[in-house]
């Protein structure tokens, strides 16, 4: 397989998983999950969009991938100040990973290459399975306690 169709097989992977994992946070999640999902979600359909600008907007690409990096961790410490939480912990790590990974590829001027590709895809599953773990915690907490109060009543 070439480089371009592993890739864009990840990129589909990525696609599925985040709408997914976003998906399971707004339905199951709480309001940490939830405004996590909306502005990963948010943040990614903007990248995915400013992917049909015309080609003359390339070399502005680099600074408006580390603008919304920045902007999603900063998002994610708002969250965590309002809402300490084990899995946003995770995910302001791997974001600073990731924020750090296109800083040092803006400034170096080095080509995306296989390891960028390989970096920056852990990074994102990473942060999906921060955000789902989450959720997940979450969802079992409520049932939990939905549970205690219907054996107490």
């Amino acid at each position: 397989m070439s480089d371009v169709a592993i890739h864009l097989l990840f990129w589909a992977l990525f696609l599925v998983l985040m709408l997914s994992a976003c998906g399971f946070a707004l339905w199951k999640g709480g309001p940490a999950e939830r405004l996590g999902a909306a502005l990963i979600l948010g943040f990614a359909l903007l990248w995915e969009f400013g992917r049909l600008l015309p080609p003359s907007f390339s070399s502005f690409m680099p600074i408006a991938q580390l603008i919304g990096d920045g902007l999603t961790a900063v998002g994610l410490l708002a969250i965590a100040v309002r809402y300490a939480s084990l899995w946003l912990g995770g995910a302001l790590m791997f974001q600073a990973a990731q924020f750090s990974l296109h800083s040092f590829y803006l400034v170096t001027d080095r080509e995306v290459d296989s390891l960028h590709r390989l970096i920056n895809n852990i990074n994102l599953y990473a942060i999906l399975i921060c955000l789902t773990a989450g959720a997940i915690v979450s969802w079992r907490a409520r049932v939990k306690a939905a549970s205690k109060a219907a054996a107490a009543a």
